[in-house]
């Protein structure tokens, strides 16, 4: 199974649509979003290399690139495989870095609404960590589990590193007030940190896109001169109730939120999918990683 583009497979951007693969591991349901894979193929064999993550199994080479090859039922705590014949890898792209997850089925595309997902949180406690999201269908839950996290949680290094700030030298406080639209609470926190580090001490924090869209809306029902209360907005794309993409064109089709400079920031900007920040107007599109690059971005766009 490819996931191409240009063969229909990927949502026109904007529509707060996605395309979730259900998958399962240890006889438990979960769900990746189409854009973050590459391909799904059956199992190769793999390389182990010294000093391993206990999680990850070892390495493949697939198509020119090395790629790190992660056991997915070990890394949320699940028995191995029992039925192997059914095994699959899941290529995926994040954080600027492919990724082949191990898991026991992949079963079928299911096409669906942001606005059908829950956070985690409301539903159930414990999963929140390691999901981002839950939807239900046909009586049973699929889990969208958190890929970022699992990456992170293995190899730090590929996350966000607030010491790209001293690049930047002594930052004076900023009057500029900045709205971030992010719905993982520990990032939310992380990237609020950064900006006060940067100087952006004035931040209107969103839990996902509908909840930003509201406050903005909010401003301008009630009269309010938009630029006068937010210079710029940061989002991510995944986001329960209304994605980062959906956001950002609503913002530049509305005749008084248009003039606001909207800074995608999440780990889903890559060179294939650059152009769905692009069509819905974004003025810049940033990977979580580079935090550093974020806060250069922002000192150009809130002169």
């Amino acid at each position: 199974m490819a996931m191409d583009d240009k063969k229909g497979i990927l949502l026109e951007s904007g529509t707060n649509e996605l395309e979730i693969i259900e998958f399962g591991i240890a006889g438990e349901t979960f769900g990746i979003n189409v854009i973050k894979v590459r391909e799904v193929i059956n199992p190769v064999p793999v390389t182990r290399t010294p000093k391993m993550h206990p999680h990850v199994m070892g390495i493949i080479q697939l198509r020119g690139e090395v790629l790190p090859v992660i056991n997915l039922a070990k890394a949320l705590g699940y028995p191995p495989s029992e039925h192997p014949e059914q095994d699959k890898l899941i290529i995926a792209e994040l954080n600027q870095m492919k990724v082949a997850f191990y898991v026991h089925s992949v079963s079928r595309i299911h096409r669906i609404s942001w606005e059908q997902i829950e956070k985690p949180s409301e539903l159930a406690r414990g999963i929140e960590s390691s999901t981002t999201g839950v939807v239900k269908l046909d009586d049973r839950f699929i889990l969208l589990l958190d890929f970022e996290k699992v990456v992170v949680d293995i190899s730090p290094e590929t996350g966000i590193n607030m010491g790209q700030l001293k690049d930047l030298g002594s930052r004076s406080p900023s009057t500029k007030r900045v709205l971030l639209a992010e719905d993982s609470a520990i990032l939310r926190k992380l990237i609020e940190e950064t900006l006060h580090e940067a100087g952006y001490v004035h931040v209107e924090i969103c839990q996902d896109g509908n909840e930003a869209w509201n406050y903005l809306e909010h401003l301008v029902r009630t009269g309010k001169n938009v630029v006068d209360h937010i210079q710029l907005v940061i989002t991510d794309i995944e986001m329960p109730k209304m994605d980062g993409h959906h956001l950002t064109k609503r913002i530049k089709e509305h005749p008084e939120l248009r003039k606001l400079p909207v800074v995608i920031f999440s780990s889903l900007i890559t060179d294939d999918l650059r152009h769905k920040g692009e069509k819905v107007g974004a003025d810049a599109q940033v990977s979580k990683p580079e935090i550093g690059n974020l806060i250069k971005i922002i000192d150009q766009l809130v002169l």
